[in-house]
């Protein structure tokens, strides 16, 4: 997409850098995310309207500890350092930096020491809560710069050369425990670097349709839908770019949510008239996964045998030259990564491997998209909220929310439990209040009382989180009755289950899934 203003972040491994990018996104401009081993040709090519430092584990004296040429600072852009990043401007500019006596870590006061554009709107408040997270500190500022604000644990919590227009926090404010944090990234943005908000998605989308239009031509594009949100994006906006010319496969796995195979093609035929062939390849599936209860093999033996199926139907179709995929800006963010705490690509994302296996083009709309905006572009679209609401759900399906051994008595138990939390979570209105509900069987059997008889049998967890983008999570603070109807209707309605629990642990350390 063309636009006039860019910010271009500096990655060194932080845990939030994304997140970053999202904030600033969210604020109307476009960003990226790029290694601090960017080279400067590479960095003066991408035209940047601004830069922002991110923060990162290292420490900035230590050997090892990752740099950037001194050449970035001679561009006379708009800086903003965020932890190691301004750690590392200090120490770029001949400040003194050392290691804490204390790591802070956490909520913390800040202080204003002085008026400044970054806190614009902001110094009448006279103090912030803002997220601390280093080890760190800087002890002196580098000559030309004035300290902004202090904190209990820190003297000199944010620091500018209002000349250069460099300024730099020890906190994070990307956070959403850091007070008006938007606001000051907002003021970085507006007031310090002066750019203008031309990154929309009405915009992306007339962009998008016009670029797929141009390259393919022609020819034709084969694209594996799912139901969820990424790739039914896709496939409307390659649909609106080449019209028939577009073929869609849905393989249905053995592992899909109740009914959800069959709902997915009925609502795309009739919304969109796609070209849509529905793959009933269950039994495939299911007799590769018989006795599997490793999640990492239940993940590799469903994603070979959705290539396999895919590569299949996709050779069946005449003229096909190009493999339409949903990845993501995140997907893209961590193939070039700076080493970090960033998570690496699960084995089930998307359909890895296809390109190379079926020498195709491949076409990634969304690549520059992070998930919130992949859902901004279906509302836009005109994508049915039953679709655009959507709860994620992971490639290898219900496989890997059932704990142990897949077979087809723990599939129907799974099912029918999964059907009532997302029953009772849409006729209470939650559903669109959480991130994610669903349902896991687990793999043991507790004893209970029913009918005045003795049983033995089955326990399911309920797991309802909120999130903004899967990075991090909390459990979500349903009401008890909705909880208790759950129970009640799963306990009740569901033979072989005698109990349910609800788990209340965040991410991290926990992870959304149980495998």
């Amino acid at each position: 997409m063309q636009v006039q203003n860019k910010v271009i972040i500096i990655d060194f491994g932080s845990q939030y850098t994304q997140l970053i990018a999202r904030r600033i996104r969210e604020a109307g401009v476009y960003s990226e995310i790029h290694p601090c081993t960017v080279s400067m040709d590479e960095l003066k090519a991408l035209e940047p309207s601004a830069l922002v430092l991110s923060g990162g584990p290292a420490s900035v004296g230590s050997t090892d500890s990752p740099g950037i040429d001194d050449a970035i600072f001679a561009m006379n852009l708009p800086i903003l350092g965020i932890c190691y990043g301004m750690q590392l401007i200090a120490y770029k500019f001949s400040g003194k930096v050392e290691p804490s006596t204390n790591r802070e870590y956490g909520r913390s006061t800040l202080e204003f020491s002085e008026d400044c554009l970054l806190w614009d709107s902001l110094s009448q408040k006279k103090t912030l809560t803002v997220w601390m997270s280093h080890g760190d500190t800087v002890l002196s500022p580098p000559p030309g710069f004035k300290v902004l604000a202090r904190t209990d644990g820190v003297d000199i919590a944010a620091m500018g050369n209002v000349d250069r227009k460099i300024y730099a926090v020890q906190f994070h404010p990307e956070v959403a425990h850091t007070e008006d944090g938007f606001k000051i990234l907002h003021n970085f943005l507006f007031k310090v670097a002066g750019l203008k908000p031309d990154w929309s998605m009405s915009s992306f989308i007339e962009d998008a349709i016009q670029n797929m239009s141009k390259a393919i031509g022609d020819e034709h594009v084969v694209c594996g839908l799912s139901g969820g949100i990424d790739s039914t994006v896709v496939a409307v906006l390659l649909h609106k770019a080449i019209g028939k010319r577009l073929h869609c496969i849905l393989v249905d796995n053995g592992v899909l949510r109740h009914g959800e195979g069959q709902e997915v093609v009925e609502t795309l035929r009739e919304h969109f008239d796609l070209n849509l062939k529905y793959v009933q390849a269950q039994e495939r599936f299911l007799s590769r996964l018989e006795g599997v209860v490793d999640p990492e093999e239940k993940r590799k033996i469903i994603g070979h045998t959705f290539i396999e199926v895919f590569d299949e139907e996709a050779r069946s179709i005449p003229g096909v030259r190009w493999l339409a995929q949903g990845t993501l800006y995140p997907d893209v963010i961590e193939s070039v990564s700076f080493k970090g705490p960033s998570a690496v690509i699960k084995s089930h994302h998307n359909v890895g491997g296809l390109p190379e296996k079926m020498n195709l083009k491949l076409v990634e709309p969304l690549r520059e998209l992070f998930k919130d905006e992949a859902r901004k572009v279906a509302v836009e679209l005109g994508i049915p909220d039953v679709i655009v609401w959507r709860h994620p759900f992971p490639g290898p399906g219900l496989a890997i929310r059932i704990i142990g051994e897949i077979t087809a008595e723990r599939l129907d138990i799974l099912r029918q439990a999964d059907r009532i939390v997302q029953a009772e979570l849409q006729t209470s209105d939650w559903y669109r209040k959480v991130w994610q509900g669903f349902a896991v069987l687990l793999p043991l059997k507790t004893v209970g009382v029913m009918g005045d008889e003795r049983t033995y049998e089955n326990v399911v967890a309920l797991r309802i989180v909120d999130s903004v983008d899967a990075m991090t999570a909390d459990w979500s603070r349903v009401p008890s009755e909705i909880l208790a109807r759950m129970s009640n209707r799963i306990i009740n309605e569901v033979r072989g289950v005698n109990r349910v629990v609800f788990d209340i642990s965040s991410k991290p350390p926990s992870t959304i899934e149980w495998e």
